[in-house]
């Protein structure tokens, strides 16, 4: 996923800090849009099941990535949904693995909740906490854009070296 999830969680709990924000509505609508995320990406694995296990690289699909999360939910079951959402990698396909392996939705749902809810009430909490030092709140903006822009150079450093590395010669 191009925004990351982390640097958004922590800017909004400082924007809330500072006041710009309500840090309850943002919690209660960020833990909301997190948990539906994952019920969607639940129900697309759910719906192709085991025959992903023979696809292939392509534009939407990294199989590294999804065997990289299937064995890491082999390895600690539901508990998977919990700890991926503090490993940006391995989120996005957690609870894509999960309906492939067709856990139930009810136990996928306890894990989605409680992952949800640590993930987004903990990252937020520490950048109200961050937001609330006096420098934070006298620099606010210029950390905003720090806090877009390094991510997003990343990003396109990425792309660039991809490119040159499939690059003939």
């Amino acid at each position: 996923p191009f925004l990351p999830g982390d640097s958004l969680l922590f800017v909004v709990g400082a924007m809330c800090g500072v006041g710009l924000m309500d840090l309850g509505l943002s919690m209660a609508l960020l833990t909301a849009a997190a948990i539906l995320g994952n019920q969607c990406n639940y129900a697309i694995g759910r719906h192709f099941g085991p025959r992903v296990f023979q696809w292939e690289n392509s534009r939407f699909f990294n199989k590294a990535a999804f065997d990289k999360a299937h064995s890491f939910y082999e390895k600690y079951g539901g508990f998977t949904l919990i700890a991926a959402r503090f490993m940006p990698f391995l989120r996005t396909f957690a609870p894509f693995v999960a309906g492939v392996a067709l856990m139930t939705r009810r136990k996928f749902t306890f894990y989605d909740v409680t992952g949800g809810l640590l993930w987004v009430c903990g990252i937020t909490t520490i950048g109200y906490l961050f937001g609330n030092v006096p420098w934070v709140k006298a620099n606010l903006d210029k950390i905003i854009w720090a806090m877009i822009l390094i991510p997003g150079l990343v990003v396109v450093a990425g792309g660039i070296k991809s490119r040159f590395k499939r690059a003939p010669g």
